[in-house]
């Protein structure tokens, strides 16, 4: 388990992301889309197109961390907020 310090935000970026991307490029996409950091520390989330793939980018003490889940079965899909 990672645990966050207070007031780490997290970020569900809208839309799809191309998952061909790596820190670079997901940085870029932080910066220029959403005007954060990429090392502010806060989480930012990424869907790829078909729904099986999320990545998280994340900046620790020590740098950039770029976690990937790749559901084998089923779609990782947005929830309803009244869910």
């Amino acid at each position: 388990m990672i645990s966050l310090p207070s007031g780490t935000r997290i970020w569900l970026v809208a839309g799809v992301t191309d998952m061909r991307k790596s820190f670079n490029g997901l940085g870029e996409q932080v910066q220029h889309v959403l005007n954060d950091n990429p090392f502010s520390g806060h989480l930012f989330i990424f869907r790829g197109r078909r729904g099986d793939t999320v990545k998280i980018l994340w900046a620790d003490a020590d740098g950039l961390c770029l976690f990937t889940k790749r559901l084998e079965e089923g779609l990782n899909r947005p929830g309803n907020p009244g869910d």
